[in-house]
């Protein structure tokens, strides 16, 4: 059996991971369905929940579209969550630094 091979639209990850989440159905079994790799299923899934807080697909309403709010919030939290992240990387480099300086 040949699987699919990406690049997967974003609309196909979106249905894959509703059938996951809504159904009672586990990823290997919807993943076989679907003809793609389970380990690829399972990301998306993982990669949803970590978006939207792990709230099932079926609570953000029938259409799944978020409000121009939600969306602006979302983006500043990356935002910010990109920043702490630069920022943890410049204190643990001037960490090291400052020890080689004063280490010697």
């Amino acid at each position: 059996m040949t699987r699919r091979k990406g690049p997967y639209s974003q609309a196909f990850k979106d249905e894959a991971v509703r059938m996951v989440l809504d159904g009672d159905r586990p990823v290997s079994h919807v993943a076989r369905e679907l003809d793609i790799h389970d380990t690829t299923l399972h990301n998306w899934v993982k990669a949803w929940r970590r978006e939207h807080g792990g709230v099932a697909p079926a609570a953000l309403g029938k259409s799944g579209e978020k409000s121009g709010r939600e969306r602006e919030l979302e983006r500043e939290n990356r935002k910010l969550r990109e920043e702490v992240a630069f920022l943890k990387k410049a204190a643990a480099v001037r960490h090291v630094r400052g020890r080689q300086v004063h280490g010697r």
